[in-house]
């Protein structure tokens, strides 16, 4: 004979409502293995936090992200050196061009950085001899430009990196031949090549 789920299913439903507990079976209980799922939810948290503590720790070391250490350290390479501006008046100078016929009008700007040795306690009495040093300073600092200048040909300074190369060569010569003076950057505030 045989029986469909509906007739079973029928059939265990339709026991008597007087029917004593321990003929009725109890609902089987599931055991999930609690050990292995306490150790498993601890072994995450422990990964999770050595993770952020890891990304925290390399942020801070690299600067991204501020600390204690890391903000008064921030401080002391954020404070700039004091610096002033060179005004150079403009030079003419003829190229090394194979024709001789070529020149160069440039004027320049140097940002120089100041001499820290007492530039605090110095009197305001002392700057016309200052004035006399720095005009000094600027003909020493022409002399190099024009030495510089003079080798140079109109090709090369017309090329697209002509004048980016053109600063190191001048920024190598001046630390070169002015040892004294220590220029931060060159700019260049007219420039014409007349070929």
């Amino acid at each position: 004979m045989a029986t469909s789920p509906t007739v079973l299913a029928g059939a265990s439903s339709a026991a008597p409502p007087d029917s004593s507990p321990a003929s009725v079976a109890a609902p089987v209980e599931a055991k999930f293995p609690l050990i292995p799922l306490l150790i498993a939810v601890v072994v995450g948290v422990l990964v999770a936090t050595l993770g952020v503590g890891g990304v925290v720790y390399y942020l801070v070391r690299t600067g991204r992200l501020s600390g204690r250490e890391g903000s008064a350290h921030r401080t002391e390479i954020v404070i700039p050196a004091a610096t002033h501006s060179m005004v150079l008046e403009p030079l003419l100078v003829n190229l090394a061009d194979a024709g001789g016929s070529s020149y160069l009008r440039v004027a320049m700007t140097l940002r120089v950085a100041d001499a820290t040795e007492g530039k605090e306690a110095k009197p305001k009495e002392e700057k016309p001899k200052e004035d006399k040093e720095n005009s000094g300073d600027v003909a020493a600092v022409r002399d190099t430009m024009l030495t510089v200048l003079g080798r140079q040909t109109a090709d090369r300074l017309l090329a697209s990196d002509g004048k980016e190369q053109l600063k190191a060569e001048l920024k190598a010569a001046l630390a070169e031949h002015n040892a004294g003076l220590k220029v931060m950057d060159v700019f260049f505030t007219d420039f014409l090549v007349q070929r």
